[in-house]
């Protein structure tokens, strides 16, 4: 089906207007984090595969860091086994981490990658099977409370990440670490997006969320936010759940020589693209 002229004038109008940006984050890794309703809906599914797959037609390199909860969730539910969450992580026993390991590690993980190589982008998924880019240790709670197979990233191996960029290939990574046993630990997402955009010292890190992004006091979006204000933020115990490892992540990322940190509303259909391609975006930007 064609296009009416006055849809072929808006997309040129976009395309007109985004080509600053282009030009700017050309040959710049960009690192996404991508997971919440934006994996559930199909559209919102093939509309991100496409969007990622655009940045690399127009020079960027992104990076892609997956999660899987309500993937996770759906199985676990199938299963019978019940999840609990503490600040933001899933408290894992053995019968979680074996459907962790199957659905998040395996089935996402080729599926987000095989979606963005139909849409026009080489992409190769890495996991606990195929690659040991993830370097971990087991994660103590704050309040000492055992978390089970939970982790930390202690180290992210740039090796293959590097030559998978090299090649022209858009990595998608899975957040599941091994330990020095070669045991798997499962990790938040939001922070290993954020140690690989530092490890690689990336321009931007994207964390995709279900909500508008950080809110105040007031519960009113925050557009753009310093360093000192988030951690007040953090402090304050304004942003809670889920929602804290994000901010954190963001803030460690900044912190260690990313450009921006960006936590962006997942459910708006091209987010990520809106976010580089325009000057408003469509979330929270942290920046120093």
């Amino acid at each position: 089906m064609g296009v009416t002229r006055k849809q072929a004038e808006n997309i040129a109008a976009v395309l007109s207007e985004g080509m600053p940006y282009i030009q700017r984050f050309s040959n710049k890794i960009i690192v996404v984090k991508y997971g919440g309703a934006a994996m559930s809906d199909y559209t919102l599914k093939k509309g991100f595969a496409r969007d990622i797959a655009l940045m690399k037609l127009v020079g960027m390199m992104p990076v892609i860091v997956h999660g899987g909860g309500p993937q996770i969730a759906k199985e676990l539910k199938k299963s019978g086994v019940v999840s609990k969450f503490r600040s933001g992580h899933r408290i894992t026993d053995l019968p979680t981490m074996n459907v962790v390991k199957r659905v998040l590690g395996i089935q996402v993980n080729t599926e987000i990658s095989n979606l963005i190589t139909k849409s026009g982008a080489a992409s190769k998924g890495l996991n606990f099977k195929n690659s040991k880019i993830i370097k971990a240790s087991k994660l103590i709670d704050e309040s000492s409370l055992d978390l089970g197979l939970v982790g930390k990233v202690d180290k992210i191996n740039m090796r293959e990440i590097k030559k998978l960029l090299s090649q022209g290939i858009i990595p998608v990574i899975s957040p599941i670490g091994l330990d020095k046993n070669s045991k798997c630990l499962n990790i938040n997402a939001d922070v290993v997006a954020g140690k690989v955009a530092e490890s690689l010292n990336a321009e931007k890190l994207i964390l995709l969320t279900d909500v508008q992004g950080i809110a105040g006091k007031d519960g009113k979006l925050l557009s753009k936010i310093s360093p000192t204000k988030a951690n007040k933020i953090l402090k304050d115990g304004i942003v809670k759940g889920g929602m804290a490892p994000k901010l954190i992540a963001a803030l460690e990322a900044t912190k260690h020589g990313v450009k921006s940190s960006h936590i962006i509303d997942g459910r708006v259909p091209h987010a990520v693209l809106l976010e580089i391609l325009t000057k408003e975006g469509v979330g929270t930007l942290l920046s120093s």
